[in-house]
C-alpha cells in the first residue's frame, strides 16, 4: 500500500519570491507535491523566478486572472489602474519561456487525488468567494467534498455540513498554524491564503498542508523579508501601492 501524499497547496504568490521562499523553507520536509490556486505573477518584481520555481516544481497549477492578464488572455480594460500598470510591466518582463508555460495553464477545476483545485470558484474562475452566501451558490455543484480556492486573498474558506454553512477562520495573529479535521460527511471550500499579498488584515504569508488519507488541512501564516519585497517593488518603478500594501495585508 502506497503512502498518503502530503501536498503543499499554494495560492496567489503574485511574483513575490521573498514571500514564496519564507513558505518553502517552512515547510520543507513536510509535504510531498505542491499544488497552486493560480496567480503566480501579477504585482510583484519576480515573476521569472517565481514562475521558473513552479514550472520545475509543481505538480498542478490553474491559472488566475493575472496570470491571464499578464500574457495577453485577458481584457485589461476590467482591471483597475494599479493592476493594469502591473499586468503591462509583468507582460514586458517575462521571458518567452516564462510567458508561454503562463499561457498555456490549465483552467480549473483540476481534479487531483479525489479533491479539486480552482482559483475563483468551481463555476467561474473568476469569481470572488467572499462569503456564505457567495459559497452557497456553488456548494450544490461541487465535485468533490474538498475544493480548493484562491483569488480574493483571504485565509479560511466555507464548511456545508448539510444544513447550513460555516464559516472558516483565518489563523490567529497570534498563532502560526491551525488545524483543520476533515469530516467526510461535509463538504469543503478551503482558502490557503495568499503567498505574496496576503488582504485579510495579516501581512505574513499564507499556504495549507493537506493529507487527504489522514483528512485533515493545516493552515500556515509567517513572517518573511517584506521590506526586501517592497524595495523590489519600488526600484522595477511599479506603483508604490503595490509595496506599500504588503506592510498592512489589504
Amino acid at each position: 500500500m502506497s503512502a498518503p501524499v502530503r501536498y503543499l497547496i499554494l495560492s496567489d504568490i503574485h511574483g513575490n519570491w521573498e514571500g514564496l521562499q519564507a513558505v518553502l523553507e517552512h515547510a520543507a520536509g513536510k509535504y510531498d507535491q505542491t499544488l497552486c490556486c493560480g496567480d503566480v505573477i501579477g504585482y510583484g518584481a519576480d515573476p521569472n523566478a517565481v514562475t521558473e520555481w513552479v514550472r520545475a516544481n509543481a505538480a498542478a497549477v490553474v491559472r488566475g486572472n493575472h496570470d491571464k492578464a499578464s500574457v495577453g488572455l485577458d481584457d485589461l480594460e476590467w482591471f483597475n489602474p494599479v493592476a493594469r500598470a502591473a499586468a503591462l510591466w509583468t507582460q514586458q518582463e517575462l521571458t518567452p519561456e516564462n510567458a508561454e508555460y503562463i499561457r498555456n495553464l490549465p483552467k480549473g477545476p483540476v481534479v487531483i487525488d479525489g479533491f479539486q483545485v480552482v482559483h475563483g470558484s468551481p463555476l467561474d474562475e473568476d469569481e470572488y468567494m467572499l462569503g456564505a452566501a457567495d459559497a452557497w451558490q456553488v456548494f450544490g455543484y461541487l465535485k468533490t467534498p474538498v475544493t480548493f480556492f484562491g483569488h480574493t486573498h483571504v485565509q479560511g474558506g466555507f464548511i456545508w455540513n448539510h444544513s447550513r454553512i460555516e464559516t472558516i477562520p483565518k489563523t490567529s495573529v497570534r498563532d502560526e498554524r491551525l488545524t483543520l479535521e476533515i469530516d467526510p460527511e461535509c463538504s469543503y471550500l478551503i482558502n490557503p491564503g495568499s503567498v505574496g499579498q496576503p488582504r485579510d488584515g495579516d501581512p505574513r504569508a499564507g499556504y495549507v498542508l493537506f493529507n487527504a488519507e489522514e483528512g485533515f488541512v493545516i493552515y500556515y501564516r509567517l513572517e518573511y523579508d517584506v521590506a526586501k519585497a517592497q524595495a523590489k517593488i519600488r526600484r522595477a518603478g511599479l506603483p508604490t501601492i503595490l509595496a506599500d500594501r504588503l506592510t498592512a495585508g489589504r
